[in-house]
């Protein structure tokens, strides 16, 4: 026992910095088997033992006073008796022993046999008491919140729990793949997920140990699936029996050289561990030269959950039963940028309405009087304690436009994204020019008398589109209800109505390189349901349109979507954020919910019930009936009516009334006809450089 100790004493500094130096080594050699050296004691009997941070908890075992570790400043083991705690309640600098006791004892030769017993995997002597942490999983749902936790328990949130969908069996079983988080720009980490690919080498948990404490070990990322990565242990090579998914943006999760760095012990998996006699031979010709995290890694996750809304805030949203007017609503929960916005009317917050952060239904308080949008006032006469008005700053901003030249007019006719079927690319009309290039929808057929279902696009939305992007793109246009010539030709319909398409010119033509391929897999919000987040699949890609499919229900569920929607997200979102998934629908659930109708309710499975709002094609309310839609989908009468401002809205004109101007605007028609040509190509183009667009300018 005296020799071993002795080789501890003989090892040189300059060795031992030549293996710091390397990063994982030291946290190896105080754990594994084949380790039979260890540095000799630094401290000094003379040292104080620093104090214990006030809000930490204490408890008093065998007269030494241990903390409960919390997860937040760090873990250590104490190398003598083997205790696991708060580093920062750790004796001395160096942070290697739990109290004084154990920092003597550690050269007295009573305990040398409790040392090499350590050393060699054994568990430790009875008066050994490991505090083990609480398993981190019961906390992780909560993780974006965690450290305004440790702040402030007082006023912790509660969040959604999140689904125990394992999406690491569903791609493998299917053969998938999963969106790269670069593709969501707006998703956590989206904009800093550079360099994160298969082969790069991390440090996480070792689960294939005996070890009475937390060890970690190094794994090679074999596949990606948005934030969930599958790993497989450095030594097993081609074997794939102990590969697992993990989500990369954990706090297990680290950068190779962590472990070294804080002390932590890196182990081998125990199915290999005689694998290889010298570790640490094979772990540097290895590693030299491999790719692992960025060092600041996990602070640039945690940052990236922070959110600039906070609770109490006030906003407009849009009026989820009267699409053509906003209301003010309060921020009555974040997670993961999403908003939970009770409106200010509600007493019992109950009348809510989920969207995320940089959705285009939200803005800033006095937003719709500063467009000339319409606005309900509220009832709430004085603000409550807490309450404050959102800044500006911090919504989405739209692009400047300058409709002092060619712009839209109200009349003009265009191809339009149905908010209340997004299945549907419907016939529509601009029906009121508002200010900071706002104009307010409505869908041919299907609008109500006083046009309170008059929806609000911005004029660069990639939601609009110019006549005859569905027929050159090979999608379906559903025509206006009650239009008899089928199929439905744009040049009749102009002429028949006496209308004038909006010139393409005026259309977001940009195509970003979003990404995206057919048949990925994401997370993304059902938009008739928009508290619900689903398993979901991209079936096809129109330049930047996307059309996603909620994976085991009917296509005709199906929604179109823009590539930078802030409603899709990557694979592992939900857990990330805490968030609850919507698994994919079975057979026998569809059956079930379609048979026998349920009010829907938060945090239950996705039922088919909460499909039923939308309106099928061809069986909208008679616009003659004075009923609008809503997103609550139901059918009202008698709404309010909208404010005239400027112009009236024109009467809807019969054939007779205007067939002095048929012919001369025919002629404008055709004359315009001549100025572009679609370009013709696949509909589903994947090439998504943003030179290309679906319409083009001939010379």
């Amino acid at each position: 026992m005296e020799d071993t100790r002795d080789l501890g004493e003989r090892t040189s500094r300059s060795e031992r910095k030549r293996r710091d130096s390397f990063g994982m080594y030291d946290g190896y050699d105080s754990c594994s088997e084949e380790s039979t050296s260890s540095s000799s004691s630094e401290e000094s009997d003379d040292e104080v033992v620093p104090s214990i941070p006030a809000s930490l908890p204490i408890i008093k075992t065998n007269g030494q006073v241990y903390t409960y570790p919390d997860g937040k400043a760090g873990m250590a083991t104490c190398e003598m008796c083997g205790m696991v705690g708060v580093r920062d309640a750790f004796y001395s600098k160096t942070k290697r022993f739990c109290s004084v006791s154990c920092s003597r004892s550690y050269s007295s030769n009573s305990k040398k046999a409790s040392i090499l017993a350590r050393l060699q995997g054994k568990p430790p002597t009875k008066k050994a008491k490991v505090l083990q942490k609480q398993p981190f999983i019961a906390k992780f749902a909560a993780y974006p919140q965690y450290h305004a936790t440790q702040q402030n328990q007082a006023k912790s949130k509660a969040v959604v729990p999140a689904e125990s969908f394992d999406w690491g069996q569903y791609i493998c079983s299917n053969n998938t793949l999963g969106a790269p988080v670069s593709c969501f720009k707006h998703a956590p980490m989206g904009m800093c997920w550079d360099g994160i690919e298969v082969g790069v080498r991390i440090e996480v948990l070792n689960s294939d140990t005996n070890q009475p404490m937390k060890v970690y070990w190094i794994a090679e990322i074999i596949k990606l699936a948005g934030f969930k990565a599958l790993l497989r242990y450095e030594g097993f090579d081609a074997d794939s029996s102990k590969d697992f998914w993990c989500n990369l943006c954990t706090p297990e999760v680290h950068p190779v050289g962590w472990c070294a760095s804080t002390g932590k012990p890196l182990v081998p998996p125990k199915s290999i561990q005689h694998k290889y006699s010298n570790w640490k031979a094979v772990l540097v010709k290895r590693l030299t030269g491999a790719k692992t995290l960025p060092p600041d890694f996990s602070s640039k996750v945690h940052e990236n959950t922070q959110f600039p809304f906070k609770k109490l805030m006030r906003v407009e949203v849009v009026d989820k039963n009267y699409l053509c007017r906003t209301r003010v609503a309060l921020v009555e929960q974040v997670i993961g940028g999403r908003l939970r916005l009770v409106y200010e009317e509600s007493q019992d917050g109950s009348d809510y309405f989920w969207c995320h952060m940089y959705s285009p239904l939200i803005h800033n308080i006095g937003w719709s009087r500063s467009i000339g949008h319409r606005f309900k006032r509220s009832d709430v006469t004085r603000k409550l304690d807490g309450q404050v008005d959102a800044p500006p700053q911090i919504f989405q901003k739209v692009k400047d436009v300058d409709q002092n030249t060619e712009w839209f007019k109200d009349g003009m006719k265009l191809e339009a994204i149905d908010p209340l079927n997004l299945s549907a690319i419907c016939v529509a009309t601009v029906r009121k020019v508002l200010a900071d290039g706002y104009l307010m929808i409505g869908i041919d057929g299907s609008e109500a008398v006083d046009g309170s279902d008059w929806f609000c696009y911005h004029g660069t939305s990639p939601s609009i589109f110019p006549v005859g992007f569905c027929e050159i793109n090979n999608i379906e246009l559903t025509p206006p209800r009650g239009y008899t010539k089928l199929p439905f030709k744009w040049f009749d319909y102009l002429r028949e109505t006496g209308s004038t398409a909006a010139p393409v010119k005026l259309f977001n033509k940009e195509v970003p390189n979003h990404g995206f391929q057919l048949g990925m897999k994401l997370e993304a919000v059902d938009l008739m349901e928009p508290q619900l987040v689903c398993v979901a699949t991209v079936t096809r890609i129109i330049h930047r349109l996307l059309r996603i499919h909620f994976d085991g229900w009917d296509d005709k569920y199906d929604q179109w979507v823009d590539c930078e929607s802030p409603d899709l997200y990557p694979v592992g979102w939900c857990q990330l954020t805490g968030y609850q998934l919507q698994p994919p629908a079975s057979q026998s659930n569809r059956e079930i919910s379609q048979s026998v109708p349920k009010q829907k309710k938060k945090g239950q499975q996705y039922k088919g019930q909460k499909k039923k709002r939308k309106i099928p094609v061809g069986r909208r309310p008679f616009s003659q009936a004075g009923r609008r839609r809503s997103f609550s989908g139901d059918e009202e009468q008698s709404p309010p009516p909208y404010p005239t401002q400027g112009p009236a809205r024109p009467q809807p004109r019969t054939h007779l009334h205007q067939t002095h101007k048929s012919d001369s605007l025919l002629r404008m028609k055709e004359e315009a006809a001549d100025e572009f040509t679609f370009s013709q190509g696949t509909s589903d183009q994947e090439s998504n450089g943003s030179g290309s667009y679906y319409i083009k300018q001939e010379p």
